[in-house]
């Protein structure tokens, strides 16, 4: 029994990725973990619904969007730049990881994780929240209602959604320029 493979190759964290022969329908998750080494991204339900695995696509035109890679073939990644849950912390002028990005150290400040397997989806769901943010700042009235919708496709089992949501409020309150006006 033989395998179909194909080749692919793509960008992550900011670096140019070696072309891999992948068997055609592997997915990105297991593309992700069995050959990048990279095994932040969960594997939650399997079925695209719990968010544990999405990944940060960065387009050309400078936007980025959430994609499930549980139910993503790696293929569809091809030529493509990616970001995962490793790719977000800060690092020094020799290139070492040293701090948590503004949106892991909000969600360890908020005590937002209790197992953690969601984690991963969330970060990714909010940094691409903070970025939005950056672009189109949000009305204080609206903030609640737009860290709704930037983290309902999030399934946590543990802390009930308060911690996360509260932790990306906070960031977003204290980081200048993404919420204008005041709170009517």
């Amino acid at each position: 029994m033989s395998f179909t493979t194909t080749s692919i190759q793509m960008t992550v964290n900011g670096q140019l990725q070696a072309e891999h022969a992948v068997p055609e329908g592997l997915i990105m998750i297991d593309y992700l973990h069995e050959y990048l080494n990279l095994t932040g991204s969960r594997l939650g339900c399997g079925q695209g619904t719990c968010h544990a695995c999405v990944v940060i696509v960065d387009k050309p035109d400078g936007t980025s969007e959430e994609v499930r890679t549980c139910i993503t073939g790696a293929n569809f990644f091809n030529g493509k730049t990616v970001r995962t849950v490793e790719g977000h912390a800060l690092t020094n002028d020799k290139g070492d990881d040293t701090l948590p990005s503004p949106v892991q150290q909000a969600f360890m400040e908020h005590y937002s994780f209790q197992c953690g397997y969601c984690t991963p989806g969330f970060v990714n769901a909010a940094t691409l929240f903070m970025e939005k943010l950056q672009r189109q700042p949000v009305a204080r009235e609206n903030l609640e209602t737009e860290i709704e919708k930037a983290l309902a496709s999030h399934i946590c089992r543990c802390t009930g959604y308060v911690r996360y949501y509260e932790a990306v409020r906070d960031l977003a309150l204290a980081t200048p320029g993404l919420v204008t006006g005041e709170v009517k």
